[in-house]
């Protein structure tokens, strides 16, 4: 595992409620609760939660679609 794949699943394991979909936000996020030294760390790991968070969004909307759409022909 890359390391800023085990750094970014560390800290959504700890912190995962605090991140969202918007990059800007896990950056200020990752400025309050670890200590990156480095600019470009820093955007690559909230790069990386950022697409994991959108990847599970995207999975989260597909399942609630398909759970409406079975409500709808149950009736």
């Amino acid at each position: 595992m890359n390391r800023i794949k085990r750094i970014s699943m560390q800290l959504l394991e700890r912190y995962g409620d605090m991140f969202s979909i918007d990059f800007d936000k896990n950056k200020e996020v990752l400025t309050k609760i670890a200590v990156i030294r480095s600019k470009g760390l820093r955007n690559e790991v909230a790069g990386y939660i950022t697409g994991y968070m959108r990847s599970g969004m995207n999975g989260k909307q597909e399942v609630q679609e398909e759970i409406e759409g079975t409500d709808e022909e149950s009736e």
